[in-house]
């Protein structure tokens, strides 16, 4: 049974570019959680109508209000978008997937019971095979899938053990912005604002997460990796292209040099 978060709930953002089959997939397993979103918002980096046309479709009977955040089209703008969507966001926290994560049904309720004052939550994904994705973006319904199924490439990361959860958590969660994961993040609304968001100096792929992470840590923020809860499933896709990485290499090592703990371009701009 599906029920409202206590205490203001969450906004789920969802980032996504051009790809409105994953993204129907990964909206369908929004809608089965057993703890829904108080709002989900589709941060979308500039994808063709398709993608409006299918948050349409899917707006009328989602059982959480669902809005589209949507830019122009001009590169890789991940950063940029991800700060539009914060900034349309009403819920004091955050959590934010990208559109390619097929959500275990509890994947909301683990976050909401890892989130604490003055820590973000770096959950962890799990790797679909090619042949595996295809079957989930083609089954019509939210298909359940668990540690034990086929086309799965790193089992423990399938783990949902409630019980367990929070003490292997503390035990192995790391104050450090290496390997961070954008696509399963969990943090607090003040605390984007307190860092001024995503750097949007970032345009092309990568380390626009890791540099947000790193602000987050020099002020204070502190950690939390969710080990055996918080599970997503990574739909297969080609990697990105990686022009852009040597220059986001720099910003990045800059921000951790210089223990920034704000950037110049950032979220203000849309607040």
């Amino acid at each position: 049974m599906n029920m409202k978060i206590p205490g203001g709930g969450v906004a789920l953002i969802i980032t996504t570019y051009n790809r409105p089959d994953a993204l129907a997939a990964v909206l369908r397993s929004v809608a089965a959680q057993t703890v829904l979103p108080a709002e989900v918002i589709v941060a979308d980096d500039g994808s063709t109508a398709a993608t409006r046309e299918l948050i349409e479709k899917f707006q009328p009977s989602f059982p959480a209000p669902i809005s589209h955040c949507w830019q122009e089209d001009a590169g890789f703008r991940l950063a940029t978008i991800r700060n539009k969507a914060v900034a349309r966001a009403t819920a004091d926290y955050l959590v934010m997937i990208d559109g390619d994560m097929w959500l275990h049904r509890h994947f909301i309720r683990d976050h909401c019971r890892a989130r604490r004052a003055g820590q973000f939550v770096q959950g962890r994904r799990v790797l679909l095979t090619a042949e595996k994705s295809r079957e989930i973006i083609a089954t019509p319904d939210a298909r359940r899938l668990h540690w034990l199924s086929s086309g799965i490439k790193n089992r423990l990361n399938a783990l949902c053990l409630p019980a367990l959860s929070p003490l292997t958590s503390k035990i192995l969660s790391r104050q450090t912005h290496r390997g961070t994961r954008g696509c399963n993040l969990g943090f607090w609304r003040r605390d984007v604002v307190a860092v001024n968001g995503f750097n949007e100096a970032f345009v092309g792929w990568g380390r626009e997460d890791s540099e947000f992470v790193a602000r987050l840590l020099h002020r204070g923020v502190r950690r939390m990796d969710l080990r055996l809860g918080g599970v997503a499933y990574h739909l297969f896709h080609h990697e990105n292209d990686r022009a852009a990485l040597p220059a986001n290499d720099q910003i990045l090592a800059t921000t951790v040099a210089q223990k920034a703990t704000f950037c110049p371009a950032g979220i203000d701009r849309y607040l």
